[in-house]
This record gives C-alpha cells, structure tokens and sequence, in this order.
C-alpha cells in the first residue's frame, strides 16, 4: 500500500500546481433545473427547487456561494430571493453564478427556463364536464369545442384534469407524448392537471379542441379481488380543460370546457385496464377532431362537480412510449391466428397494422408465457380476475375493421398489459407479417442515470432485467406487477427504492406517489398494502413491514438528493401513522402483517418483522424530527424501547441466534443495528454459516433480498455472497435469467407447473442489482452528508471477476468507479463530480479524495 500513498501524493500536488498556476477559474453550472426537471411547464410550486452540476477543469473545485437570477426577460435577470412573488402563467428565465472556494467568481450559466401553471386554486375558468350517461355505460365519452382566432397568437397553453384518462386532440392531431394521463391517484382527493404547449397545432382561423375519456382508475366496470369496482369514487369519467391563448398584443382568452362543449360517443365501445380497449372502426365519424366536422347532432356537455378538493400539477414525467420492438418470430396457425414473440418481458401494447372486411373482428391477446404447443399462456395472470362479460379476457384489445381496402391502424388508448407475447386471432381470415404487430415499451419515462457491467455476463443478465424489470412497473406509480394487478403495493417499492434511484432520476415520480400516502391515511392512522386503494387492503393483514414505506422512501429521496421536502410534507401522516401503531402494540410488540414475503422455504417469525420495522420507523422519525428542528426524543426513547424488547424475546444471546436463526432473521437485526455491542461478529458468522449450510443457496423473500447480500458483505463475506447470486439453479437469481431464460424478474423463486399465481415481472428481489453498484462498484452514499455531496467508494475486487464498470450520474454530477486486473494488480479508476468529496475504502485502508477522476492501483 505504500506505493498506493505515494501515487495518490503526486496526483494531489499536479492539482494543486494547476490551480495555483490559473489565474481565472475554469467553472460553470450547467443541467439547470427546476424541481428537478428540465424547463418545465406547469411548475405549480410557489418556492421551486433550483438545481445544477457543475463542468470544470479544476479537480479541487468547491463551491463558496451561488447567486440565482430570475426574471420574466432573459436578458433582465435579477437576484433571485427565497419566497419571491411568481405568477401564474408565466415563463421564468434564470441562471445561476457560483463563487469557489478561493472567493473566485466563475462564469454564469446559460439561462434555462420554466412555466408556472395554475398557483391558485381561482385561477380556474372552466367548468367540470361529462355527458349524460351512467358509470356503468360502456362506450367512452367524446368532446368537441369549435373556435375561431381573430387575432396572431403568440403562445398557446393546455391546461386539462380528467377523472379518469384523457386523450385530447387539437385540430386532428393528438396532443402530447403522454399516454394514460393524468397520472393515478385517490380520485375523490386529489386529481392531477396536465400542461401542454399547442402553440404549433393551431391554425390561423378556423380550430377544433376534442377529447375522449377512459375508464382508467376511476370508473372499473369488471370484477377483480381489489374491488375497485365498488369504488367510492366510481363515476362516468369528467375533464376540466383550459386552453389559454396569449396574442401577440398581449391580450389572453380562454378557451373552457363548459355546457357550450358537444359530446356523444363513438368507436370506443368498451376500455378496462384489466382487460383492455375495444374499438369499432366502423363507428367513426370521419374529422370528428376538426373544426370542419358538422356536430349539430352532438349533444351538449352536461355539468358536473369536482371529483376531489384537490387539483394539483403533475410534475413528473408522463407516461411514454420508450422503445418499439419487431417481434423475434411470427407463428402462423392459421388464416386467423397468429402469436407474435418479442426479445423481452415489457409493459405496454401493441401497434396492429391490418387490412380485411368490414366488420371482421381481430383480439390481441397478451402473455408473458407459452404453452407447449406454441398458443399463450395466461394462467400466470388471470387468477385475480373475475369478469362476468363474455368479451372481458384479461390483458385483450379488441378491434373492428372499418374494411375500406385500406391498411388500417390500431393502437389502444387507454390501458396497458404486461407481456412478451401476443396471439392475434381474427373472426375472418387476414395475412398477417412482421410488420403488423409492433410492441410498444409504455412506462413513466424518467431518465435512466446509472449502469453496471461486469465481466461475468450472469451478473450482467440479473442487472438488465431488474432493470428492465422496474421500467415495466412504472405507471405514474410504482407497481408490483404490469399484467395482473398494476397496484402500487408498499413493500416492493420500499425494497427496490435502492436500486431504483441508482439507475433513475426518480424523485419527481416518488414525491407524487408520497402524496397519495397522505391521500390513502383513514382517520386512525391506518394505510392500506397498496397505494391508492378505493378500501381493499387496510387492517392488519399487511402490515407494518409494507407501511414502513412511509418512513423508508422519503428517507431515501434525502440520503439520494439531499431534499428534505417530501419529509416535511409527509411529516403528520408520520406522526398519526406511529400513533395508530401504539394503539396496536401488545405488551409493545406488533403482532400483525406479513413478514418475508414469497420466502424460498425458511419461514422468519412475522411478530419478530413487524416489530423490528416499528422500531425502524421510529428511528427515522427522530432523525426526520431532527432534519426539521424538531424534538426527536420521544421517538429516540420509543426506539431504544423497542430495541430492548426486542432483544430479550427474539435474541439468543449465548447463541448469537434472532428468531428462528433464517437467514432474513439475522440479516434483518444486523442491518437495522438491532444487535448489542459486541456481538455483531457472532451474529453475522451465524448468517454465514446458515447460507453455507444451505451450499450457498438463498433461503430467503423480499426481506432477505435486501438484507442478506448486504450484510454479509459488511462483515468480509463477500465471496460467500458471489457463490449465492452466480447460483443458477432455483432457487436463484441466475435461475430466472440463464435457466429460464426470462428476461425481467419474476414474483417467485419458481413458477408452478400449473402456472397459478407468479408473475414473471416483478422487481421486489432486485436490491441484488443496487448490491452490485454499491460492493462490486462500490458506489455509495454518504448518509451523513446526504445527495452525494460525500462519496464512499468501496469496491470489492471479487474472485471471478476481470472488471467491473459503474457509473451514477447523482444530483451532483457523474460518478464513475471502474476497476480491471493486470496480472496481480488491480487498477481502480474513480471520478468524483466537481465540487464533491470522496473517500475510497478498500480493505480498511481509506484515501481521501476531492473532485476530478482518479487512478489507484492495489
């Protein structure tokens, strides 16, 4: 290791040289951007969050002030102050200006920009609107509003909420990228508005605005175990929509829905998330989105009241078509059934391209699996589903050919499936190719921000599909599953938060979906397993483990960007949540809920879970409490409380042994810092012996997941933990992507031969892929100056491998740890974004780093 110090001193001294010898800082901010999304529209946030990364030639770069300039103008920009007045509606230019360590004036940023919205509830002109029919009719509602401009425009807005889906054309193009907006919620508490920028769409006289609505959430016409069909929300689907038009004079008009609006209904005879979208071509009326259209046998629009006291921008990214995949192979049965194969498990749907005659009927099917004989397999999927209409198949669009001789095209509007398969049967003979059935990967499109590669191609294998994997489970919530439920179950988020916000820029999407916790708390305290719910999942039956979301992801938004708002925000629904846990408590112990879920075979007491979450949700509260300047005491006393109890019923002192001794048992209690002074070491030589015991096989679910590769690593075993994850015999990680050959993850260690019950994209045991970041990267946070602000880099050169890439672009900017053997050498190559520090651990040996890329040789 000397020659390790030695090199590390003359990295140092050409830095300092450098610098000593520039006269005039190299510096600039660049990736400006405001509640962390690149010049927004709809910004509805009075005080918004200003962010950016720096580009330097200065590898010891600190930042000593910043200086913000805000303004209606870019070219008359004044020093932004917290609190400063904004108004709606407006464009805000600003850029930022940074002084380094030396008190050095660096160059000002290029000025970037965002759009306020509606920042005050009367800011709203226009009137809630539907037709006239019930929640149970089928056909989706359609609108239409003619206008005419008198005047040039200079920029033109879309503001629109819609209970239930929208999809709004303007002069017959379709608005937007988004699909399935507005994003889900508890519709009679809070609903999510939509800006568009249509400046481009309008013409200069004659325009049509028109909209058609899906069931989505809101309105579930068909069976299924969560009940959401008995919804207190349940209703015929609404819109509120405002196009604000601001002329080149300076004059505005709006444009509102209203009872001036027509409606009828048309092609869309029938849309359910659980089964899908049906549409009759042979029911359009050609140019209904224009403003040519004769609408005079349209109705009007019939008035209607807000389903929820809330209406609230949606600042996250919408839901988007990311990636079009042609299928792998084509299998013609016959004349009128086809099934398509795809390279991987996605969520979303298809494109279908077809000609045929008028009235023939063509079902596409959706799976993720095949029987023997080649047909789809849904038995995986279709447990949970229980239609009572004969055309309700889960995870099935429906299309009618209008049959005009023309290529005609499909594509649905207003659900998704989960699938890597789709078998297309038609009631009348049609040809069908290649080219016509397209897959289409749909998911909330945050951007990716990390990687992984390695030289073992399994481990490679297991990191690409937890990704792709959490991908196909976002839908403007985080999901468990994109076929058979869609819900937004807590505890799958909470384990994968890691590795989710390692690989995405996901603090938009969980802030929003925070918010539907404090949308889901009944009066007691209580929350339900999945979030939103219309009531299925309260009591006690899921539990603590699951509601520890509460406390875990807002956690982990500030230990990633150093933001504490999400936990200011959810602070009360904290409080009442711990007060509704005490109430619960028998002689202090939790004896409720679900625990290691979907384990392999050791079964890990449930009371000894609960309790040892609860014990977990109070040591956050008192560092949350702490965060805001508030007393923390009462939760540090609960905690240390829960710790003690703990102990004397589940902990075998002599032993070194927790609860039944699994290997989730004594993980858990090392990971939460549950096990008394001293008798760490024993504890974690117990884990290892249990997986070695077990031939290094996984004896664990969820639980374990996350805590079992992690702790083992903490205490020198990491080569035990490389014997368990390379495995690829069940049941392992390695058995679902080399064995099965399955490209996301799936729900069980083991599908059942008569495929009830599993899904195969689940992301809940993918924490093995934030494993690989953190200990074979060696990429981490630094809790204790949060964001990345500190870097601890602690790789881990494993026996087996050649190299190991990862790259993290964190608030602060890229992060890179990448290391390579050369004959008994290794060479560690790190970079730590300007204006950072970091440290490097290998082998309990530490070197201290500031900003700039290094090379350190072991």
């Amino acid at each position: 290791m000397k020659t390790q110090n030695v090199l590390i001193l003359f990295i140092f001294y050409v830095l300092t040289l450098t610098a000593c010898q520039s006269e005039n800082t190299q510096t600039v901010p660049v990736n400006l951007r405001t509640e962390y999304l690149k010049e927004p529209l709809g910004i509805e946030t009075i005080s918004p969050r200003f962010t950016w990364e720096y580009e330097s030639v200065e590898d010891d770069f600190d930042i000593s002030r910043s200086e913000i300039c805000i303004g209606t103008s870019p070219d008359n920009l004044q020093p932004y102050t917290e609190g400063m007045s904004l108004q709606s509606h407006t464009r805000y230019y600003w850029n930022v200006t940074v002084w380094d360590q030396k008190g050095q004036k660096c160059r000002t940023s290029e000025t970037s920009y965002f759009e306020t919205a509606k920042l005050n509830p009367s800011d709203w002109t226009g009137q809630w609107i539907t037709d006239n029919q019930d929640k149970e009719y089928e056909p989706a509602p359609l609108f239409r509003k003619k206008f005419a401009l008198e005047k040039s425009v200079k920029n033109a807005r879309v503001y629109i909420a819609a209970a239930g889906y929208y999809e709004l054309f303007i002069n017959g193009q379709r608005v937007g990228e988004n699909y399935l907006d507005p994003g889900y919620t508890h519709f009679d508490k809070r609903i999510l508005y939509v800006t568009h920028d249509v400046t481009s769409v309008l013409n200069e006289k004659e325009n049509a605005i028109a909209a058609v609505l899906g069931n989505a959430w809101y309105n579930i016409q068909s069976k299924a175990v969560w009940n959401f069909e008995t919804a207190r929300w349940r209703d015929r689907p609404r819109m509120l929509c405002e196009l604000r038009l601001t002329y080149d004079d300076g004059s505005v008009e709006t444009i509102a829905t209203d009872k001036t609006w027509q409606t009828a209904t048309g092609p869309y005879t029938y849309n359910n998330l659980y089964s899908g979208d049906m549409y009759d071509a042979r029911l359009e009326e050609e140019g209904w989105k224009t403003a040519s259209f004769d609408d005079s046998r349209w109705e009007d629009a019939t008035l209607t009241t807000s389903p929820a006291p809330l209406l609230v921008a949606q600042q996250m990214p919408g839901i988007r078509i990311t990636e079009e995949l042609k299928p792998v192979s084509v299998k013609k049965f016959n004349d009128q059934l086809y099934v398509y194969s795809y390279e991987k498990n996605i969520a979303g749907f298809t494109r279908l391209k077809v000609k045929g005659a008028p009235g023939t009927r063509v079902t596409i099917k959706h799976g993720e699996l095949l029987k023997t004989d080649g047909r789809l397999e849904q038995g995986n999927i279709n447990i949970y589903y229980h239609p009572e209409k004969p055309y309700e198949i889960i995870q099935t669009d429906m299309y009618t050919l209008k049959g005009t001789g023309e290529e005609e095209i499909f594509t649905p509007s207003f659900a998704y499936h989960g699938f890597q398969y789709a078998e297309v049967e038609s009631s009348e003979p049609i040809e069908m190719t290649e080219e016509s059935l397209t897959a289409l990967f749909v998911h909330t499109d945050i951007d990716p921000v990390g990687s992984f590669s390695c030289s073992d191609p399994l481990l490679n294998k297991i990191y690409n599909a937890t990704m792709l994997a959490y991908r196909g489970n976002l839908h403007s919530i985080p999901t468990d599953c994109p076929q058979r439920e869609k819900n937004g179950w807590t505890a799958d988020a909470h384990i994968a938060i890691d590795l989710a916000l390692l690989g995405f820029d996901g603090i938009t999407l969980y802030e929003k979906w925070m918010n539907d916790f404090i949308d889901n708390q009944r009066e007691a305290g209580d929350l339900s397993g999945i979030i939103p719910s219309s009531g299925w999942g309260y009591g006690k039956n899921i539990g603590p483990v699951w509601d520890a979301a509460l406390f875990i992801i807002p956690n982990a938004l500030y230990n990633y960007y150093g933001d504490t708002r999400c936990i200011e925000a959810l602070y009360p629904t904290m409080e009442r949540y711990l007060h509704y846990l005490e109430t619960n408590e028998k002689e202090g112990f939790l004896t409720f809920g679900l625990g290691d879920w979907v384990y392999w075979k050791a079964t890990t007491n449930n009371e000894y879970t609960s309790t040892t979450y609860y014990y977990q949700d109070n040591l956050l509260m008192a560092r949350f409490a702490e965060l805001l300047g508030k007393d923390a005491t009462p939760y540090k006393e609960k905690a240390a409380r829960l710790k003690q109890l703990i102990n004397d019923k589940f902990f075998n002192a002599a032993a070194g042994i927790y609860a039944e001794g699994t290997q989730t048992a004594q993980a858990l209690a090392l990971y939460l810092d549950l096990v008394p002074e001293g008798k760490e070491k024993q504890v974690a030589d117990n884990l290892r012996t249990a997986v070695a015991n077990n031939n290094h096989f996984l004896d664990f679910g969820l639980i374990g997941s996350k805590t079992v590769p992690a702790i083992l690593t903490r205490y020198g075993y990491i080569e035990d933990v490389m014997k368990m994850v390379t495995k690829t015999e069940a049941p392992s990680w390695g058995y679902w992507v080399e064995t099965m050959g399955y490209t996301t993850l799936a729900e069980t260690w083991t599908l059942s031969p008569q495929f009830r019950d599993a899904s195969i994209n689940h992301v809940f045991m993918g924490d093995i892929s934030a494993w690989m970041v953190n200990q074979l990267a060696g990429i981490n946070y630094d809790s204790t100056v949060p964001g990345f602000k500190h870097i601890r880099f602690t790789p881990h050169f494993v026996e087996g491998l050649d190299w190991v890439k990862g790259e993290y672009k964190s608030v602060k900017g890229i992060i890179t740890s990448e290391w390579k053997r050369t004959g008994d050498k290794i060479e560690l190559t790190v970079r730590v974004p300007a204006g950072c520090t970091a440290e490097v651990i290998v082998a309990d040996r530490k070197v201290d780093l500031r900003s700039g890329t290094y090379q350190l040789y072991y």
